[in-house]
């Protein structure tokens, strides 16, 4: 089961299928329990009528019994002796006695309430010191709820399953009498016999036809799925990321994927872009160097007295820290994590600013307040984006180059800043970026590489902070650098 198509045809036909299943089997219960009940209410109103006229005094072989095929009756006394059964009735179960000959009474009833071969008067009410005595001529019916199951019973050489009603009665002459009268199950049988098999037969076409109809709604879903697929591995194939996936029209969730497939291939693309551009320039930047070094050597080589070993030392160092900073960089885009120390920013400019004893223009420092000024944070990495900006300010500033640090909105800041020509508004983003150098007449000799703010700033991202440019007091730039303070 790879497809999904298939998973959800499969899962939906199995839901509904169980969701029948138990629909079905509540149906049948609910339907048999309805026709047995009617039955029973049959029974009950065949056997009310005959307790009935047991109650009036009528004798046993002269009750009036309708239906006597469909609705068997038998009656029993206290004893449990059968003493009137309808007519035909051959075999009875499930009312207590399987027989279904009368035994010869000893008290049938009679019409005017007495009985025969029972006593005197006064032997009958000595007898009877259990309660009230019947109404003379009438007896009664029970009004309880009649007792109700299950049986058999032949009548003319057919047997068929019955419900079978119990009610008692009492004749005028005392006699407690429980009638027994059955209704047939057939109808019952016959009919949840016929919704089972309606349902046993649609079942298999329902499933089949829910089967059908979900793999052909999953499969107009996911078209769209397939189509991002083919396009993504065209792309793949291709390394092509200028392609983009088509989007479906509609507002679901697979316009969303696409959409943001999309949004994914155009940040690559502009990555591979980004680092297109940072190879070649990389390439460029290292070729000028090595080039004069090679140079140099060559001429050295043939004319010993014309080798200009500074000019070579010089090739050299700017060689080895170009190469540093793209090692650096490369180090930054893999998302490596350095080691965090807690460290006082102030003491920490203090450090870079006192080792460059060579520099053009001497920076000075502004301490305002010495506490609070820790940060958690890469010391060599920190130390290194310092002294980028300190580079980038002496390389630009005309006099002067101050160094402030301070605390600002739960950080330090570090505020580097010069009076030199200053970044015009439209250009502070783009200094950041790599190999970007605003003086086009400047000598790369004269200048840097364009990689010193661009390391600056991915090391305070890197690090939760921030670096910015903006207009200094003095006229030139204020590049600041802010990262949250220590906990």
């Amino acid at each position: 089961m790879r497809s999904v198509r298939a998973r959800a045809a499969l899962g939906a036909t199995a839901v509904v299928a169980l969701a029948l299943v138990g629909a079905g089997l509540a149906v049948l219960l609910v339907l048999r329990a309805n026709l047995t009940g009617q039955a029973g209410l049959q029974a009950e109103v065949v056997a009310r009528e005959v307790a009935g006229q047991l109650a009036l005094g009528v004798p046993y072989d002269r009750l009036e019994m309708r239906d006597e095929e469909d609705h068997p009756v038998q009656v029993t006394d206290e004893n449990g002796r059968v003493v009137a059964v309808s007519k035909d009735l051959e075999a009875i179960s499930g009312t207590g006695t399987d027989r279904v000959t009368p035994a010869p009474s000893t008290a049938p009833a009679s019409p005017d309430g007495s009985a025969p071969g029972s006593g005197t008067d006064d032997e009958s009410d000595d007898g009877d010191d259990d309660g009230p005595r019947p109404e003379p001529g009438r007896g009664e019916v029970d009004s309880d709820e009649p007792d109700f199951d299950n049986g058999t019973a032949t009548v003319d050489g057919e047997t068929a399953d019955h419900r079978f009603a119990s009610v008692r009665a009492t004749t005028p002459a005392g006699t407690t009498l429980t009638v027994h009268a059955g209704a047939p199950l057939a109808a019952e049988r016959e009919a949840v016999g016929s919704v089972r098999t309606a349902m046993l037969a649609g079942l298999p076409v329902l499933l089949v036809v829910v089967a059908g109809v979900t793999w052909l709604v999953t499969r107009r879903a996911l078209r769209p799925v397939e189509g991002i697929r083919r396009e993504m591995a065209a792309i793949t194939a291709s390394e092509d990321v200028s392609r983009r996936v088509p989007e479906p029209g509609s507002r679901d969730e697979i316009a969303r994927l696409a959409r943001t497939t999309n949004e994914t291939l155009t940040a690559l693309e502009a990555s591979v872009e980004r680092q297109r551009r940072f190879v070649a320039d990389a390439s460029h930047e290292l070729r000028s160097p090595i080039a004069s070094l090679r140079t140099q050597l060559e001429v050295g080589a043939a004319h010993p007295e014309l080798l200009d070993l500074p000019g070579a030392v010089a090739d050299t160092v700017r060689l080895q820290a170009l190469a540093a900073d793209l090692l650096l960089l490369a180090r930054l885009d893999a998302g490596e994590r350095p080691g965090r120390t807690t460290l006082d920013l102030g003491v920490l400019v203090h450090e870079e600013v006192s080792q460059r004893t060579g520099d053009r223009i001497a920076p000075t420092v502004r301490v305002p307040d010495p506490d609070g000024l820790e940060a958690t944070d890469s010391r060599g990495q920190l130390a290194r984006a310092i002294g980028n900006l300190l580079d980038n300010a002496e390389r630009h500033a005309e006099h002067a180059v101050t160094v402030s640090v301070r605390r600002e909105r739960g950080g330090v800041a570090v505020a580097v800043t010069d009076d030199g020509a200053g970044v015009p508004p439209n250009e502070r983003e783009r200094v950041f970026e790599r190999f970007v150098r605003l003086d086009d007449a400047r000598s790369r000799d004269e200048g840097g590489a364009g990689l010193g703010l661009a390391i600056a700033r991915d090391v305070a991202v890197r690090h939760g902070g921030r670096l910015t440019v903006g207009d200094a007091p003095e006229g030139g730039a204020c590049f600041e650098l802010w990262l949250p303070a220590a906990d």
